[in-house]
């Protein structure tokens, strides 16, 4: 087919393109795809792990409904995720979805390159996806110290250090923590708990002590070295602990770009990991992350805090 173009105008963000020849098509195509990839990239994102189900899913939901911009609800099995996605469409809602397991760096590092590609980075990062052993477990305590701190915390620092370098200005991450980690302190040694309180510990430094919680379990000695008798609430600890690090080095590095980072706890959620007894609805439990996800242009705090029912919570 024969396309004849005169003066055609293509306005992009930078202004207005003229091509006038009759073989201008491929110029064409190729100032439209110029425009799309410009107007991706000043689009925001927001990104959430563990979305799913539960806690998750409810926070892409919320964020699907007030957040301007594009929402993605990431999983690490493709067939829930997309069945979620779909779930969420049935409701009117737009969800994307992009695969996403935690426990895989090169996951993460492929998923970071996606939205940098894509997005320029990210807006809003919610890391929400944990796993947590039910009370009646049977898996030896040394086995349920490694796999949980494995997800909870060295999975999510694993997140931070490839997707903190791609948070806009202005952005927010939403570190899903819990009110357990805050109860597992106070059961902490004075020693331990100086340190995870202290504004000068460093990300090594946490990783180290995370780390031999991990080792002392498996050897049966945790309690005698200052740590109490939960992985869960360990792990949180580690999370709680990693968000204020983030926070403060935020504020030095980039001082100018009002990114706010926040850990939370969305309470006591009836999900698969806390049961049906639980008092909160998982819509209830999505509006702390959801709260802070969403704080407005402009504002300064909370950061670096632990949040519970949208109040700063003493640590």
């Amino acid at each position: 087919m024969f396309f004849r173009v005169c003066a055609l105008r293509l306005r992009t963000s930078t202004g207005c393109t003229c091509i006038s020849s009759s073989g201008g098509f491929q110029q064409i195509l190729s100032s439209l795809h110029t425009t799309t990839t410009i107007t991706e990239m000043s689009s925001k994102v927001a990104v959430v792990t563990g979305g799913n189900k539960g806690i998750g899913k409810a926070i892409v939901q919320a964020l699907c409904k007030d957040f301007q911009g594009d929402v993605y609800l990431t999983a690490r099995d493709e067939g829930r995720g997309k069945e979620a996605v779909a779930s969420l469409s049935a409701e009117g809602l737009k969800a994307i979805f992009h695969q996403l397991d935690i426990n895989d760096v090169g996951s993460i590092r492929k998923a970071a390159d996606f939205f940098k590609q894509k997005y320029g980075g990210v807006d809003v990062l919610v890391n929400n996806a944990a796993i947590a052993f039910k009370v009646n477990d049977t898996a030896p305590f040394a086995t349920q110290a490694d796999v949980t701190l494995r997800t909870n915390y060295f999975a999510t620092r694993d997140m931070l250090t490839h997707f903190l370098p791609l948070i806009k200005a202005g952005g927010r991450v939403v570190n899903v923590s819990s009110s357990s980690g805050v109860r597992s302190l106070h059961k902490c040694s004075e020693e331990l708990q100086k340190r995870f309180r202290s504004e000068d510990i460093s990300e090594d430094e946490l990783t180290t002590l995370m780390t031999r919680f991990v080792e002392l379990a498996k050897n049966g000695q945790h309690k005698e070295g200052g740590w109490p008798e939960t992985a869960y609430g360990v792990s949180k600890i580690g999370v709680t602990t990693l968000s204020m690090i983030h926070a403060r080095r935020l504020s030095k590095e980039r001082p100018d770009d009002q990114i706010l980072v926040n850990a939370c706890c969305p309470g006591w959620v009836r999900t698969d990991m806390a049961g049906p007894k639980a008092t909160k609805s998982p819509a209830e439990g999505a509006e702390t992350p959801v709260f802070l996800a969403l704080l407005p242009a402009g504002a300064s705090a909370p950061h670096g805090k632990f949040v519970s029912d949208k109040a700063v919570q003493a640590w």
